[in-house]
């Protein structure tokens, strides 16, 4: 009997480990209907003045909470408001965002943002303060853009409208800056698009350290030309119109002006070198110097203008020149010294330097054949600067602390893979969020030496969740290919045998500032290129020459020639991987998007004879479309290097197209306008070459919103699985 009951017993375990043991391979619904591998991050962190503390903006089922933690105290936790209070004061409020002032008695509220571009937005903001728990509205009617409160607390400057005003918080005045602000004409105190999107200055305006005055830029665009998008939500279209200046046009006018709060007057900032952009403001540690950064045309001409607010005088503290185009560099001014700390990439790589205020070079902070990719900060009393770098590897990231003499280098990440850091006023913490390509993110609390002294979130769910799932590994490894040994991943299918011919699916970005071959978790692609590995595909992706992390030499060979190179390269990976004993050279395809889709449309007309299909999603079809800050950085102006641009745009190569094409745009996309597609398929059409096309009106560069990017996918897949 006791036989019988143990058998029954072992077969019962038996059959139950089969149940548990079965995995489903990754469907489309698990990604983007029910986001099952959307990994949870920690945002909206502030660490308080005393950097014992931190707060942040946690979602209960009655709304979010702001909560004051404790960096080394995990049981510490105090509720400083909840949005229901708002609510009880003036039910319009949304808990959306906050910020406090420099003495922590006031929060600014963010309550029905409303995004703009990339990195734009308006709001309404509303001032609480917490001593005597009463809310006011910052300006009534119109939703304001960028509210920032001033170092000594008690004025807050924002824009609206095009102009720049502040608010006294203590008598309740408005004192408007500007008045000379006008819709797609004149700009107080925010960037015109291109600023926007390709210097990424978004917020135009800097309040000195004393509180006193307040620098910011004027763009007059009144003679930048228009483009318009059109919106199809009622009757008759919407049409959208903003100042877009592409390759070879009319740029704005700028200028930056102090605005003095004392004497309330404006003054022009003398800049005494002819310039086409100012990318960016610092000011000095005692409020009277404003360091202001020019760029020339073609980018190659770096300048940094300190300027006496005073007096108005101005003298040239840095200049950086460079054959080709210079990055914006990083630029912090010490608030306790006369010294500034600059990156550039004299040596070949990123790196640091410290300057003092009248131009000298002090030492080089940072020096090796890798870059720094972000400076977190600089801990003055010690001496101590706080950044990431590539130095393990270009496809990872970790954080080190340095001495700004150079010195005392120490690596305060444990984890191989991406790491990125939120340090404590202090410096004596730091929030560290964590992934690798197969593991999703870990959030932990770090002392300043890199000990990990508890963990905030680490997704566990989601790891066990993952186990009821066939997923392959991400395998990283190079690939030598034009003589450069390119970084690469590779996704094969759970059950793959070498010994049968697997179609090749490639995933390209390849441009400049970034990487796409990156030891980090994707909650989304990563996913969809399971599913195709599930359906017997090998998926590559490959970072060829003009992409980030190998130093300025890999970077710019593209210099007059965008497109060119990064095309060979890609042909030459698929022509590589054609003669692998287990991948079938007849079937091999291509995937981009926006400078991806670029590339993916380049290679099947330049690479006709090796690819057999390509998806091309909001790709520039021809430079000359596109913005110039961007284009010319690379490219100089279509006057000064026309075969450059004629030379590297598919629009130009149309005839030569043998295989399946899909392209796909948002019509409503700012960035990549749909003009793109509409020539590209006029060419097409003219030669009399078959293609795919597939548009979505009102969508932008994302090409996302309610069942859209579930649409898209399902459509890119479907046309996989036919064509490939």
């Amino acid at each position: 009997m006791m036989r019988r009951v143990s058998v029954f017993f072992t077969l019962f375990l038996i059959s139950l480990t089969s149940v548990f043991a079965q995995k489903k391979d990754v469907q489309l619904e698990d990604i983007w209907k029910t986001y099952s591998f959307y990994a949870r991050q920690v945002g909206g962190i502030r660490s308080l003045n005393n950097g014992v503390n931190y707060t942040s903006l946690d979602r209960t089922l009655e709304g979010y909470e702001l909560v004051k933690y404790s960096y080394a105290d995990a049981k510490f936790k105090e509720v400083l408001l909840k949005e229901t209070e708002l609510k009880s004061i003036n039910n319009e409020v949304s808990f959306e965002g906050y910020e406090f002032n420099q003495n922590e008695t006031k929060l600014m509220i963010v309550s029905d943002e409303e995004g703009i571009y990339r990195h734009s937005s308006k709001a309404f903001h509303y001032i609480y303060d917490i001593n005597t728990k009463t809310l006011s509205s910052l300006s009534d009617k119109e939703k304001q853009m960028y509210a920032t409160f001033s170092p000594k607390s008690s004025e807050v400057a924002y824009v609206k409208e095009n102009n720049l005003s502040y608010k006294d918080l203590t008598s309740g005045n408005e004192i408007q800056i500007t008045t000379d602000g006008k819709k797609n004409e004149i700009i107080n105190g925010a960037s015109d698009w291109v600023y926007e999107e390709e210097l990424v200055l978004v917020k135009a305006f800097e309040w000195s350290p004393d509180g006193s005055k307040i620098a910011f830029y004027k763009f007059d665009e009144s003679k930048v030309k228009e483009w318009n998008m059109e919106i199809y939500n009622d009757l008759y279209p919407e049409q959208v119109k903003f100042k877009y200046p592409k390759a070879g046009e009319e740029n704005s006018k700028v200028e930056i002006y102090i605005y003095d709060l004392i004497t309330k007057t404006t003054t022009k900032a003398n800049i005494p070198i002819a310039y086409e952009y100012i990318s960016r403001i610092n000011w000095s540690n005692d409020s009277k110097h404003l360091a202001i950064q020019t760029l020339n045309r073609l980018q190659n001409h770096l300048a940094v203008h300190l300027i006496n607010v005073i007096d108005n005088n101005t003298k040239l503290i840095y200049e950086e020149k460079d054959d080709r185009y210079v990055e914006i560099p990083t630029t912090i001014f010490l608030q306790s010294k006369n010294q500034f700390v600059i990156t550039n990439e004299k040596n070949g790589y990123n790196h640091a330097y410290l300057y003092d205020i009248n131009g000298k070079l002090i030492n080089q902070i940072t020096n090796g054949k890798w870059e720094v990719t972000e400076i977190y900060g600089i801990d003055e009393k010690t001496g101590t600067m706080y950044y990431q770098s590539t130095e393990l590897s270009p496809i990872t990231r970790n954080i080190y602390s340095i001495k700004l003499t150079g010195k005392d280098k120490k690596k305060l990440s444990t984890k191989q893979g991406v790491n990125n850091a939120e340090f404590s006023s202090t410096y004596n913490y730091f929030i560290n969020t964590w992934s690798d390509a197969n593991t999703p993110y870990l959030v932990t609390i770090n002392d300043k030496q890199g000990k990990q002294l508890r963990v905030l979130e680490d997704n566990q769910p989601l790891v066990n969740r993952l186990k009821g799932f066939n997923l392959a590994r991400k395998e990283f490894f190079k690939v030598k290919i034009n003589n450069n040994e390119l970084n690469a991943w590779m996704i094969k299918p759970v059950d793959f045998d070498s010994t049968k011919k697997h179609p090749l699916f490639m995933f390209v970005y390849g441009g400049d500032g970034k990487q796409e071959v990156m030891d980090e978790y994707d909650n989304f692609d990563a996913y969809w290129f399971q599913h195709l590995a599930s359906k017997g595909y090998v998926v590559v992706c490959v970072d060829n020459r003009g992409t980030e992390g190998n130093g300025a030499e890999f970077r710019k060979t593209i210099y007059k020639q965008l497109g060119k190179y990064e095309t060979e390269d890609q042909i030459e990976v698929a022509k590589h991987f054609s003669t692998l004993p287990y991948i079938d050279g007849s079937r091999i395809g291509i995937f981009g998007w926006s400078f991806g889709g670029y590339l993916s449309s380049s290679c099947i007309l330049k690479g006709a004879d090796v690819f057999k299909t390509a998806i091309a999603v909001a790709p520039v079809t021809n430079w000359r479309y596109y913005d110039n800050i961007y284009t010319e950085r690379y490219m100089q102006t279509p006057q000064e290097n026309p075969s450059g641009y004629d030379e590297n745009s598919p629009i130009n190569h149309v005839e030569k197209l043998k295989g399946n094409y899909l392209l796909i745009h948002g019509m409503a996309d700012d960035n990549v306008h749909f003009q793109n597609a509409a020539e590209m398929i006029n060419a097409l059409v003219k030669a009399n070459k078959q293609f795919t096309q597939f548009s979505y009106p009102n969508r932008n560069h994302g090409i996302s919103g309610g069942n859209t990017r579930y649409h898209l996918i399902n459509m890119m897949t479907n046309f996989i699985l036919e064509k490939l």
